[in-house]
């Protein structure tokens, strides 16, 4: 009778112990298992097509004005041109961009030129030109620049933006 208790002692014994051999190799495979795929890298960003406008080009003092309807195109230039007497100032950033502000924003920061395909520039924060926070160069011969922000609310609030350079000090 001490001899079949104590088999069964064995057996329990025995019992818990494959129990807990197979509960390790369970652990042991669950983790050898190639679980999920990888996440597959992001393809880099497309080449940089270059500003057909420098930097250097629109730095400078400029007077501002905006409008929303193109009819009020020349009377905005002839205000921007007044405005001159508080110049809107664009310098040249310490990394080859422009210092302005963006949209909303009271900060001056160091926005790229971005070129696009069309022969289109954009002025903006790092990232693919066209993003919502730019602003693209609508026409600009050196003594006028048009801007239109990208962002059509934004747009429809601020208008169209001309930059009317402004004579240099004498």
């Amino acid at each position: 009778m001490t001899l079949h208790v104590r088999r069964r002692q064995t057996g329990l014994a025995g019992l818990a112990g494959t129990a807990l051999a197979g509960a390790v190799v369970l652990l042991v495979t669950g983790c050898a298992s190639p679980g999920p795929a990888p996440i597959a890298a992001t393809p880099p960003p497309p080449p940089e097509i270059p500003s057909r406008i420098k930097a250097a080009e629109i730095a400078g003092r400029w007077g501002l004005a905006a409008y929303h309807k193109p009819e009020d195109r020349p009377r905005t230039e002839a205000a921007a041109r007044n405005q001159c007497r508080q110049p809107y100032v664009i310098s040249l950033g310490p990394n080859g961009g422009v210092m302005m502000h963006l949209a909303d924003s009271s900060k001056i920061e160091e926005l790229r030129m971005k070129g696009a395909p069309g022969d289109r520039t954009f002025i903006g924060p790092a990232g693919e030109a066209g993003g919502p926070q730019d602003r693209e160069i609508v026409s600009f011969d050196g003594r006028v620049m048009i801007t239109r922000f990208v962002d059509k609310e934004v747009e429809s609030r601020y208008g169209t933006s001309v930059y009317v350079r402004c004579a240099p000090r004498a």
